[in-house]
């Protein structure tokens, strides 16, 4: 597995692909593959990366990220230096626009998928990302499989495309083995499998409202199969064995580049880089071509049962 590079021709005449095309592209992500846009596809206003390059927080050390949710039209996180409401507005609509391009694109590059995943959150990631002083669970610097505390996928698929805004640097990746390579290394000896019954995950308020969940929700319903991907990211990031001798590869990643990869399969860390864009889609399961290599599939197969 790796990177495969989408040539300049492939989008010349134009979306939505040829079906065997588009197939191809989606059979080459659910393999566990990078595909990367030397230049983007996705069309953005000179005037709106500068925007975003010279944003300000106040509070910048409190947040990843800036979240826009598509289903409330909202953007979390983002507390503008001097409260412009301008600049708020201006923010709220590029995070918007940026969120409806990459879809439209998306629906056309990866028709197969079309109607059939859930459009999740976006983000803007605004700070250099080596160095950063972050609890050890939250750190994007350490190898991880995605998963959720807060929204449990049931089984969909974890889609993320992402951009480099940065003028001048790369944005600097590593990945690993697979999924289905890497989880039998640990399991169940080291982590245990997921089991057939029902887990409930208490959740606070607090989490539950920052979700876009409400505050009278109690509690959220996750799925044995949710479970296990929450803790095999915990598991990850705190395997200091793993995360120094674990394989891996690195990816540099220029400015003005895009690329999309199931995070939810390839365990990846980001070592350095700032300024970048990303939109995340939770793809429904029997939307996949190839579904065996799904991290449901891989754990239902080892396990005997049905998690979701």
């Amino acid at each position: 597995m790796g990177m495969v590079i989408i040539p300049q021709e492939a989008l010349s005449h134009g979306l939505p692909l040829p079906h065997e095309e588009a197939i191809n592209w989606c059979s080459q992500l659910e393999e566990g593959n990078i595909l990367f846009f030397p230049q983007t596809p996705i069309a953005l206003l000179q005037d709106d990366i500068h925007f975003l390059l010279t944003l300000e927080q106040t509070s910048s050390g409190l947040h990843k990220n800036l979240a826009y949710k598509p289903a409330l039209d909202r953007v979390s996180g983002a507390d503008v230096k001097g409260a412009d409401p301008a600049a708020s507005e201006r923010l709220h609509r590029i995070l918007r626009e940026y969120s409806q391009r990459v879809t439209e694109f998306l629906a056309g590059f990866l028709s197969p998928y079309q109607a059939r995943w859930q459009l999740d959150y976006g983000s803007f990631r605004p700070q250099e990302e080596q160095g950063r002083d972050l609890p050890l669970r939250r750190r994007n610097d350490l190898m991880h499989t995605d998963a959720f505390p807060t929204r449990p996928t049931h089984g969909a698929r974890i889609l993320r495309f992402f951009n480099n805004l940065h003028p001048t640097r790369p944005r600097d990746w590593i990945t690993g083995e697979p999924f289905r390579a890497l989880v039998p290394q640990f399991a169940p000896e080291q982590i245990a499998l997921p089991r057939e019954q029902s887990t409930l995950t208490r959740i606070t308020k607090k989490a539950a409202s920052g979700a876009g969940l409400g505050r009278a929700l109690p509690a959220l319903k996750r799925s044995p199969y949710d479970d296990f991907m929450m803790r095999f990211h915990n598991f990850l990031k705190e395997n200091a064995d793993y995360q120094a001798r674990g394989k891996r590869e690195a990816w540099f990643l220029p400015p003005g580049s895009s690329w999309m990869v199931y995070t939810d399969m390839v365990p990846h860390a980001v070592l350095a880089g700032q300024y970048a864009l990303e939109q995340t889609y939770l793809v429904a399961p029997e939307a996949m071509v190839t579904p065996e290599h799904a991290p449901l599939s891989v754990l239902e197969a080892m396990t005997g049962e049905k998690l979701v």
